[in-house]
């Protein structure tokens, strides 16, 4: 009998292998992540987190396995198809990966000028409204980069996620570099654009806070393989060694003692 209450999946992996040489990285990794959640990926150092999000927007090839994105195995299509399935996506990467030589209005606008065929001056208005959304300051738009602090950074790169309008977000260890009260707000953000734009949010996390803030299930890998994923409680719960050390480990009682 099919659950009408859990939505279809909007990513949905199965069998997934990744490897580097010899050296599988992901191995058997199954997922599905639902419309309109916000999935947080968790697990040790080298547990293959960054490898299968990166897998799974098309940036590194899988061995084996299958990823549907939107419905359909967009590895298999022609070149025009699967680019319309990736202008669907937005993607922050862990240091931002802004263009170092782009202002911040230039480094939102670059989007659109790869994939819409839209007036110059139309593009700017879109750039300023996302620049905008992110909690940006109309004097952010002519700096670059390097005069810009780890939390504008975030911001400026979420706003060039943002910029084709997509359905998904990735997000590769969002927080990481913020002080708390920077990551804090970050999450909030997230949230926030979330709940207003009807986002699907696939976020690698080490940050406990973020976790019990944002995130609807998490989904915890170990070994190249899915070991639990569920809503918070059921991962506090779960009898696996690492996941018993991550959520009830000494630094882990400040976090969680008050959800």
């Amino acid at each position: 009998m099919v659950d009408m209450s859990v939505p279809d999946p909007i990513i949905s992996v199965k069998d997934l292998v990744v490897g580097f040489g010899d050296r599988k990285v992901i191995d058997g990794f199954s997922l599905d992540v639902r419309r309109g959640e916000v999935l947080g990926v968790i697990g040790p150092s080298g547990s293959g987190k960054s490898v299968t999000l990166r897998t799974i927007v098309g940036l590194l090839p899988k061995m084996s396995g299958t990823i549907e994105v939107l419905g359909v195995d967009y590895s298999t299509l022609p070149y025009r198809e699967r680019i319309a399935i990736e202008r669907r996506w937005g993607v922050l990467f862990q240091q931002g990966a802004l263009f170092s030589s782009l202002t911040v209005l230039e480094n939102v606008e670059f989007p659109m000028r790869e994939h819409l065929d839209i007036p110059r001056k139309l593009r700017r208005e879109i750039a300023r409204f996302k620049i905008d959304m992110v909690g940006l300051g109309p004097e952010a738009e002519g700096l670059y980069p390097s005069e810009l602090s780890g939390g504008m950074i975030k911001r400026a790169a979420l706003a060039r996620a943002l910029a084709l309008d997509p359905d998904i977000v990735f997000l590769d260890e969002p927080t990481a570099g913020l002080d708390p009260i920077g990551a804090a707000r970050f999450d909030e953000l997230v949230l926030n654009l979330k709940n207003a734009l009807g986002l699907t949010v696939y976020m690698v996390t080490h940050d406990l806070d973020s976790l019990v803030t944002v995130c609807d299930r998490i989904a915890a890998l170990g070994q190249g393989r899915l070991i639990e994923v569920g809503p918070l409680a059921q991962l506090q719960n779960a009898d696996d060694p690492w996941l018993i050390e991550y959520f009830h480990g000494p630094r882990a009682e400040h976090h969680l003692e008050h959800t």
